[in-house]
């Protein structure tokens, strides 16, 4: 079978996510056991007996851990991917599977990432709020009719009728209330951390910036689908670029998924924690099948699924 791997962002994030993995499978336990952080990252992923399991510096390591180590799972039963793409912080597991870093690399990146944003985010008083059931244009229009109230941009483009808004409270605010008006079905406030994906996350892409001058990032092996283009990177894009851009720029999420279904896959395995990508994807394009691999149980189904298919 040909398959897509969708990898989870930074929201999915759980307390106990991997501990049966770890208990299962020598290739997760290497991971997890040669992840560089300064905390205890099985303690946390596991029980997070200290409740920071959703503070973005740990969640960021923990979940491409989680992912980095799943991928190794999949890999020694003979399930690779054909074409990546993740959302968000999601995008750093999918490059790790696409060869551009090591596990290691990716755990370490991801830590810097989060730590840098919480950074960015401090001082600001700032907002997310998903918008249900209205279209591109007219939320953005609502956006365009905000900015006098501050810095408001849609941030993520997950699916049909489904976007989030984000930047100065005020602003948000008000463009929420905007697309009320306008037919939205519901505007739902985001418990985050941080004006995610928009211009105010500028300081967290310049430490970004500085930091990737001392990683080698090595070519894609396979296509990858970024997020802040919703395609493949052109020959004149780098890695470290993009990834700069990500975190400071909207998620195309949904043109990522689009572009996937014309690609020729047969399936798309969403690598969790969760299973927000897959109701993405069934909403975007249906006509794909997808399947969440979170536990051992799930990694167990889809060998089996695979061994089926090609039978």
């Amino acid at each position: 079978m040909k398959l897509g791997f969708l990898y989870a962002g930074q929201g999915s994030q759980h307390p106990g996510m991997g501990a049966d993995l770890y208990e299962a499978f020598p290739a997760f336990r290497a991971v997890i056991d040669r992840a560089e952080v300064d905390f205890d990252l099985k303690e946390v992923s596991f029980t997070d007996a200290h409740g920071v399991l959703n503070e973005t510096r740990y969640t960021q390591p923990c979940m491409v851990a989680f992912a980095a180590g799943l991928t190794a799972v999949l890999k020694e039963a003979g399930i690779t991917p054909a074409a990546v793409a993740g959302l968000s912080l999601g995008e750093y597991s999918a490059l790790h599977a696409a060869g551009v870093f090591d596990a290691a690399e990716a755990v370490k990146l991801a830590a810097f990432r989060g730590k840098a944003m919480e950074r960015a985010a401090e001082g600001h008083e700032s907002a997310m709020v998903a918008v249900l059931g209205l279209a591109r244009d007219a939320l953005e229009g609502c956006c365009r009719d905000s900015a006098e109230y501050g810095c408001v941009v849609i941030a993520n483009y997950n699916c049909p009728g489904q976007m989030v808004l984000g930047g100065d409270k005020a602003a948000v605010e008000r463009a929420a209330a905007l697309a009320k008006e306008r037919g939205a079905r519901r505007c739902l406030p985001l418990k985050v951390s941080g004006p995610f994906h928009t211009p105010l996350m500028a300081p967290a892409g310049e430490a970004l910036r500085k930091y990737f001058e001392g990683v080698s990032f090595g070519e894609p092996s396979i296509p990858v689908l970024f997020n802040c283009l919703g395609g493949e990177k052109s020959p004149t894009d780098t890695v470290a670029q993009l990834l700069v851009r990500q975190v400071q720029s909207s998620v195309y999420m949904e043109d990522s998924i689009r572009k996937m279904a014309s690609m020729g896959l047969d399936a798309l395995v969403e690598i969790g924690p969760g299973k927000a990508l897959s109701g993405f994807v069934k909403k975007t394009a249906p006509e794909l099948p997808v399947y969440a691999v979170e536990t051992v149980a799930d990694v167990a189904s889809l060998i089996q699924l695979i061994k089926e298919q090609t039978t």
